[in-house]
């Protein structure tokens, strides 16, 4: 019996947990999910200093003339002590002096040789960046389960960490099965067909930061594709394509059954992609895909994307949605849900004008898809709909309702 994508998204978060933990250099994050909290051990800035170059001066000097008797740079331990009737020149970033009340830049200041006529008003604490302004000392910077940017990074560095404990990237297999299938590298006949699955597999699991092994392609044989599978065992995830219908020569859960294969779910009520199964082989998870392109591959946007996120330790382990609307009324036959690949322009979703599950051509001029209820039979021009983004991930740390539920 074919389960829903919510039991289906059960099943995944239920049976996929993170890898372990290693510690990296800062300069090695890039991409790594957090599995530890990062604390600031110091306040920044670490002390008061001068957001402008210019003086250091006292309110009460207002419209003054004072005299200049010291200079400031950044990086200068200075005692200097500021005084009445005194300014102190200071550059960006140096530490201002004690007894400074406020800063005035250099343009707003009237200059004759070693002294300085002050503007009539000046208020305290302006051009000052004050100590722990920005960080405060023991606060949480970073939380166990971020994926670092190179933002993040920028924490990190401000508190002189120089390595950090991060989970274990996923290792992912793929390979693909069917004897009308060559590689892009090989040459075809009439009768064969360069197998597209395999290489947008390895991409969109590169870009989703993992470790990928190219198995190959097998034969439609029970001995051949288990071949493959011995050599995929050592991985996290192994991805198929292929051979997971019901047809004379598709062999592929039976090849994996040798191995002990648990199957959690092996049909989803939805179209395209109804054959695509979720298991695991000991410690192995296991996501056989349609053999079909474009079934595959949005399959793996929903489901593949999701077991990846589990494993790599991401807290935003959820796929989450936009909301927008649609550009123009689109129709189509009631039964299963289904999912629509489409343009999203950054104000409207464009469906593909023509579409089906064995096409690859769709998929290069999408970047996004819908997800449509079973019983809608229309969403017209300007109805709100949620699409999922595939050229970017758009996570969350919450689960969220991704279907499309509008019929007018």
């Amino acid at each position: 019996m074919a389960v829903t994508i919510e039991e289906a998204f059960e099943y995944i978060y239920k049976n996929t947990t993170a890898k372990s933990i290693k510690i990296l250099p800062i300069e090695q994050v890039l991409g790594y999910v957090l599995a530890e909290d990062i604390i600031a051990s110091h306040n920044l800035p670490p002390y008061d200093n001068s957001a402008m170059d210019g003086y250091a001066v006292k309110v009460e000097d207002a419209g003054k003339e004072v005299k200049v008797n010291h200079t400031i740079f950044a990086g200068d331990d200075s005692k200097e002590e500021l005084k009445s009737g005194f300014a102190i020149k200071i550059m960006t970033g140096a530490r201002v002096p004690k007894g400074c009340e406020t800063i005035v830049p250099i343009e707003d200041a009237v200059i004759s040789q070693d002294k300085i006529k002050l503007p009539k008003k000046l208020k305290p604490f302006r051009h000052i960046r004050l100590c722990g302004e920005d960080i405060k000392s023991a606060t949480t910077l970073l939380k166990r389960g971020q994926r670092l940017q190179a933002h993040h990074i920028t924490l990190l560095a401000s508190q002189g960490i120089s390595h950090t404990k991060v989970y274990k990237k996923p290792k992912v297999a793929i390979f693909a099965s069917g004897n009308e299938l060559k590689m892009h590298f090989e040459n075809v006949t009439s009768y064969q067909l360069y197998n597209t699955n395999t290489p947008t597999f390895f991409s969109r699991v590169k870009e989703l930061g993992c470790e990928v092994d190219f198995i190959g392609t097998s034969q439609d044989s029970l001995k051949d594709i288990q071949e493959h599978i011995k050599s995929a065992l050592e991985s996290d995830l192994i991805i198929t394509s292929g051979g997971v219908s019901v047809g004379d020569a598709d062999f592929t859960k039976e090849a994996f059954g040798a191995f002990g294969y648990e199957i959690f779910f092996d049909k989803i009520d939805i179209k395209p992609g109804k054959p695509t199964t979720f298991g695991r082989i000991k410690d192995t998870l296991i996501l056989n895909l349609p053999g079909n392109p474009l079934a595959a591959a949005l399959n793996f946007e929903l489901f593949g994307q999701s077991i990846i996120l589990a494993l790599s330790g991401d807290k935003a382990k959820y796929i989450n949605t936009i909301e927008t609307k649609m550009a123009d009324d689109y129709t189509l036959k009631p039964g299963r849900r289904s999912l629509i690949p489409g343009y999203f322009d950054g104000i409207k979703f464009i469906p593909h004008k023509k579409f089906a599950p064995g096409m690859i051509s769709p998929l290069a001029a999408s970047n996004a898809y819908i997800i449509i209820e079973n019983d809608c039979e229309i969403l017209k021009k300007d109805a709100k709909v949620k699409i999922i983004p595939t050229r970017f991930s758009f996570n969350s740390k919450e689960i969220n309702d991704l279907i499309n539920t509008t019929k007018e």
